[in-house]
């Protein structure tokens, strides 16, 4: 009679459990686009046509030397993935690629992605579908009968339990959605500024390539210049020995003999440094070598270059896309902490046994159950509106971060455009300046070879075309520079 009446239920717990959670889904589809707190709006693209005050020619200037092609702006023109191909370099190209494999950085910042992805897949699982537990229990329990005011011997006796608990919070403020999406911009934080790193590692790496090349070929310049200072040094001497010169003259000619020579520690040790920056941006040890001797006969000058809109350069920057998504995240926890103020209604039912032995407990054991339905209202709680002023106030610096990396990305692209044009025109110039020292050179050297000329002035000439030399390389290598530096500002390739 006892067992019978444990087991009577005039209404099946699965029966309570299915129409309790359709209620809830019903409400909770219902309540779907009541979250609290405000919907994230993107911000709108900055009103402006252009980067600079001035129009920024759509050519630069050319001129007949190497790298000195004109470079025409194609506004629309897309941005291939690999743009440092661009540059015609297969060796850059094989080291940039091999770094995207290895470098410890990008590894580090792909590990927080995953990370971020999965504590998005954490509290999804965890708050958007019911929680199921199984507990199974046993205690040893003596009972006396004089508690109940009864006569007899203390009675001991094992007590087995075994059930099945369900438990689900009922999202009715939207806390729970909010917590979610506040996941999600954190999980496309963590994906823009792996886009970004990648940018900059490849970016870096072509700069470090170019700068390489252009310190080797200033160091042979450099080498040149005070070996023909050495010999104009050592006639000096002589014409001093035979009373042709003063003394003061050697003297002077040596002081700039000495100052070029101390200018070449100084560029070997920029170059090795150069060397070290490759290795390590590669993901290698410095000493490990395997890094190519780049020089600037390498690489190839892209004569198209593309040129985005303002209002396209913010939906295509990674850094900027970033700032977005934080933006985001801030907009999403202002509506969790929001949510904080609303009634919180949680949902759990038990079903389990009871008995007085393992084997009756899945048998004969008395059954159990239990459904709760609870509602939370906060009515006095002084630190939640401190707490949702708190989540305010990180949105408003949120989004003046946001503004302050989209200035800035203005100015880096406006800064770029002015430099492409105006060391375009510098190239120019010294290219006009070296085809004038080349000319005197020729001129001095005939005039040597007919003995117009002394040997001294054959050496001022090459020393003057040798120095010209190192500033067109540098001009030279200072136009790859810009190329790359205009495609890091564009956003690179589309991620």
């Amino acid at each position: 009679m006892e067992h019978t009446k444990t087991c009577q239920r005039p209404i099946s717990l699965e029966k309570r459990l299915a129409a309790t959670y359709l209620v809830a889904a019903l409400v909770t589809a219902g309540l779907a686009g009541c979250a609290a707190g405000p919907d994230f709006q993107r911000p709108t693209a900055p009103d402006v046509a252009r980067y600079t005050a001035t129009p920024v020619a759509d050519r630069t200037a050319s001129t007949p030397t190497r790298f000195g092609e004109t470079q025409r702006l194609v506004e629309g023109l897309p941005i291939e993935t690999q743009w440092w191909q661009s540059l015609g370099s297969s060796a850059l190209d094989g080291l940039i690629n091999d770094a995207f494999h290895v470098s410890p950085t990008l590894a580090s910042i792909s590990a927080n992605l995953r990370q971020a992805q999965e504590l998005l897949a954490a509290q999804a699982g965890s708050t958007q579908y019911p929680q199921v537990d199984v507990a199974l229990g046993s205690q040893r329990q003596q009972m006396s009968p004089s508690s109940q005011g009864l006569s007899g011997d203390a009675r001991q006796f094992s007590l087995y339990n075994a059930s099945v608990g369900v438990h689900y919070n009922l999202d009715l403020a939207g806390g729970n959605r909010r917590a979610l999406e506040a996941l999600a911009a954190r999980a496309d934080y963590r994906r823009f500024e792996l886009n970004a790193a990648c940018l900059a590692l490849a970016g870096n790496m072509a700069t470090a390539a170019i700068t390489r090349a252009r310190l080797a070929e200033q160091l042979e310049a450099t080498t040149a210049i005070l070996r023909v200072q050495d010999e104009q040094l050592r006639l000096a001497h002589e014409r001093v020995r035979i009373g042709q010169a003063s003394p003061d003259e050697a003297l002077s000619l040596q002081a700039q003999a000495e100052q070029t020579r101390a200018e070449l520690p100084a560029l070997r040790k920029q170059l090795q440094q150069t060397e070290h920056l490759l290795a390590v941006l590669a993901g290698r040890a410095p000493g490990t070598g395997g890094i190519p001797a780049f020089t600037l006969a390498d690489f190839t000058l892209p004569v198209e270059m593309p040129l985005v809109v303002p209002s396209e350069l913010v939906r295509r920057r990674p850094d900027i896309q970033a700032s977005e998504a934080l933006l985001h995240a801030a907009n999403a926890d202002y509506g969790v902490a929001v949510a904080k103020l609303y009634p919180q209604i949680n949902l759990s039912a038990n079903r389990g046994s009871q008995a007085l032995t393992t084997g009756a407990l899945f048998g004969g054991g008395s059954a159990v159950w239990s459904l709760v339905a609870q509602l939370t209202q906060p009515l006095f709680n002084p630190g939640l509106p401190a707490e949702k002023r708190a989540a305010l106030a990180a949105f408003d610096a949120a989004a003046a971060n946001y503004q302050s990396v989209v200035l800035e990305s203005l100015r880096n692209v406006a800064d770029t455009l002015r430099a492409v044009e105006s060391d375009a025109q510098t190239l120019t110039a010294l290219a006009a300046a070296d085809m004038a020292a080349q000319a005197s050179l020729q001129s001095v050297e005939r005039q040597y070879r007919l003995g117009a000329a002394s040997y001294l002035q054959l050496l001022i000439a090459q020393q003057q075309a040798l120095s010209i030399r190192i500033n067109m390389v540098a001009a030279q290598a200072q136009r790859l520079v810009d190329s790359v530096a205009l495609y890091q500002a564009l956003g690179g390739g589309a991620s």
